[in-house]
């Protein structure tokens, strides 16, 4: 039933030239909508906060960065770069405290100290590029070792052939690491940790606790042979260690399986939809770290001559300390492998420096554990800054 004598609305006259419906309709400005004064705007509803002209698109794209921004961008390009600072500030440190600091036969020492944690660095530097960490490195190179030694001491082993069937447990341990974090899906802490444990009852059990003294002139020993440049004497065991630098440092930079490591670091899913095959990236970076392991390990023998069940014990956080110290990111993909000898010899150098200054030793312990922390506070602003 129709309604009978309907109200009219209220303020119902028809507008004025009303805007036509369809695609010839136009959207309005603010000058056309409420805005007598006629200003120019050609952006559509466009509002302004009272009493603040909008920055050109120009003005900032060319803003000039800050020092902040600039030191921060040094640091990204140069994670080694304050590292470095640190050593030779170090180093002129003390010296003005000793002058023997600078003698040859004291920079010897400190080289042949830093040999051993300076090679496992190499291998913990390609775990913690991943975005991994790798507790039972230390472990492994003593294994390593005590194969190597007892293979030829008391089996009769050709030193060559002892030598390889250690860098080959090296590399087999390693490869069980990197199975369990690829395949079963561990996190690397978990899985290290726990191989820590097994490797280290297994090179006790293999060796019964006994140190294996190798006999002098043995082919094992040849990392230990000291080599002399002028007034300073180091050790064929720190040829080994830069050479292994010069080689893993090239393939990091220079070929595709280095820049496949730095991607899956960084972003490990965004590397997958990239195509790169992060498992196999992943695997590589435990199998190749097993060989810089291998090549510690014959430094060690060379150092200790023989095999030590009870040499390296904190071989595993000071290889960490080093490569963290050195400017890589314990987050994964940033830094450089040259920036973990560099985090080498500022522990070495700190320790060396302190003792002969007169200072208690556990003064040395507190510096290095305030380098760390500093050392990763600095890689966190780098990140928050990034981000």
């Amino acid at each position: 039933m129709p309604f009978e004598n309907p109200v009219p609305f209220e303020n119902s006259a028809p507008l004025e030239n009303p805007a036509p419906v369809g695609n010839s309709a136009q959207i309005g400005t603010s000058a056309q909508i409420g805005n007598p004064a006629g200003v120019d705007d050609p952006v559509p509803f466009a509002f302004e906060a009272p009493g603040i002209a909008p920055a050109a698109a120009e003005d900032l794209l060319n803003r000039p960065p800050t020092p902040g921004q600039r030191v921060h961008a040094v640091l990204h390009r140069q994670p080694a770069l304050s590292p470095f600072v640190v050593l030779v500030l170090a180093c002129v440190a003390f010296g003005l405290l000793n002058t023997r600091f600078y003698r040859p036969q004291n920079l010897s020492l400190v080289f042949q100290q830093v040999a051993v944690v300076g090679s496992l660095a190499v291998g913990q530097t390609l775990v913690i590029l991943t975005a991994g960490i790798d507790l039972s490195i230390g472990a492994v190179m003593v294994l390593s070792s005590l194969v190597m030694s007892k293979l030829a001491n008391e089996h009769g082993v050709p030193g060559v052939f002892a030598l390889a069937v250690g860098a080959a447990i090296a590399v087999l341990a390693q490869t069980v690491n990197g199975l369990l974090v690829t395949r079963i899906k561990l996190p690397p802490f978990i899985v290290t940790l726990g191989t820590l444990s097994v490797f280290t009852a297994a090179t006790l059990i293999y060796a019964k606790g006994q140190t294996v003294t190798l006999n002098p002139g043995a082919f094992l020993l040849w990392s230990g042979t000291t080599v002399s440049l002028g007034s300073v004497h180091l050790t064929t065991g720190v040829l080994m260690m830069i050479g292994l630098y010069i080689v893993i440092g090239f393939a990091l930079r220079y070929t595709a399986w280095g820049r496949h490591l730095y991607a899956v670091g960084d972003d490990a899913e965004a590397s997958r939809l990239a195509g790169i095959q992060v498992s196999r990236v992943l695997l590589s970076a435990y199998m190749v770290a097993g060989l810089a392991i291998a090549v510690a390990a014959w430094i060690l023998i060379g150092r200790v001559g023989g095999g030590d069940p009870n040499s390296g014990l904190n071989a595993n956080l000071e290889s960490i300390t080093a490569v963290v110290i050195g400017g890589t990111s314990l987050f994964g993909g940033r830094g450089v492998v040259l920036g973990s000898l560099i985090g080498a010899l500022i522990v070495q150098v700190f320790d060396n420096g302190l003792a002969l200054a007169g200072l208690d030793p556990n003064y040395q312990v507190l510096a290095v554990g305030l380098l760390v922390i500093a050392a990763v506070s600095v890689d966190q602003w780098i990140r928050s800054v990034k981000a």
